[in-house]
């Protein structure tokens, strides 16, 4: 993947050096910036992979985040825990000189792919029982015919070569992009929802599609081959989602695109155990930072608030970066704020 100047790890003052690596020379503190390189993770999931007290987990977080070495971000009731963004290169090369057979760690990776087992089943038996309709639970949000005009002006008119959509659900993405591409996949780990888009696409008469059962973490595509990649409505439900956009990123050719679309940051709690929402929303800089870390360039986003007639709803927002190995064309710039 090219490296833009961005990505390249910044350099640390002594003091800054000398407390990230005193802060790390602890057991449970680098079990900790161990487990933090694999995912974003809340105090109580770390609680429960380590095998420690609450008060004990929430001093160490609060060390290595004083450190340098992590960051806290609350959203809601919910405190999720991540490698800081300026050291996370030194902590990564701190867990990469550890014998990767090391038993402790061994141990909590298992633990940590415990969770993550867990928390995949809990989403696959969600979407089972909703797939048939998904896209009625996708109205809680500003109106889909305006989120959908925004995505294709977005994209803009020019053909495009191939059309990867990762999460894609009921397979909406692919019926609304895919006439304009000249090949199409669709990627989900959920067989119900496929079978409900391969539906949709064959009343649709698309013949440029694929559809593949798979992880959005790894995707089964070929690296530097996707000239368009889209997830839509998709990060709310992860627990990494700026791995799911790196990725994304892997999949793009020299001068392919990337649009995140997903709800603005909001505080509706519900979401978490009536519609296993993970995160509630993003904020834009968040986005930006993980597209940014992606080594992707150019910049853009869109709002799309509710209208005046849809109370309650939440805002979605549009994201687009693209790979720099390769511009072309200039592409349409947006206004930032739609009504």
């Amino acid at each position: 993947m090219f490296m833009s100047a961005k990505s390249i790890p910044a350099t640390l003052s002594f003091p800054a050096l000398l407390a990230s690596l005193e802060a790390a020379a602890e057991t449970t503190r680098l079990r900790l910036v161990s487990l933090l390189c694999e995912a974003e993770l809340t105090v109580s999931e770390l609680v429960a992979i380590l095998g420690q007290s609450q008060p004990r987990i929430s001093r160490h977080l609060k060390l290595l985040v004083e450190a340098g070495l992590a960051e806290r971000h609350r959203e809601g009731a919910w405190a999720f825990f991540r490698l800081a963004e300026k050291n996370g290169a030194l902590a990564r090369d701190l867990i990469a000189r550890i014998d990767p057979a090391d038993p402790l760690l061994a141990a909590d990776r298992a633990r940590l792919q415990m969770t993550r087992e867990a928390r995949r089943r809990q989403a696959a038996s969600y979407f089972a029982e909703r797939a048939a309709d998904w896209d009625s639970i996708r109205a809680l949000h500003a109106s889909e015919e305006r989120v959908e005009a925004a995505i294709l002006e977005m994209i803009g008119p020019k053909p495009i070569g191939v059309l990867l959509d990762l999460g894609t659900g009921t397979g909406r993405m692919i019926e609304l992009i895919a006439p304009q591409a000249n090949r199409a996949i669709g990627i989900d780990q959920s067989p119900a929802m496929l079978g409900i888009a391969r539906s949709h696409i064959e009343s649709a008469g698309l013949r440029n599609v694929q559809l593949k059962q798979g992880d959005i973490y790894a995707a089964p595509v070929e690296r530097n081959s996707c000239d368009l990649v889209i997830i839509h409505q998709v990060l709310h439900f992860l627990d990494d989602p700026a791995r799911a956009i790196r990725e994304a990123a892997s999949a793009l050719r020299p001068g392919g695109r990337l649009i995140v679309v997903d709800f603005a940051a909001h505080g509706e709690e519900f979401l978490r155990a009536d519609f296993a929402h993970r995160r509630l929303g993003f904020a834009d800089e968040e986005i930006e930072t993980f597209l940014t870390e992606a080594s992707l360039t150019d910049l853009r986003h869109q709002r799309i608030a509710p209208a005046p007639g849809e109370p309650g709803k939440l805002t979605v927002m549009l994201w687009m970066a693209g790979d720099p190995r390769f511009i072309s064309d200039a592409l349409p710039r947006l206004a930032l704020e739609t009504a």
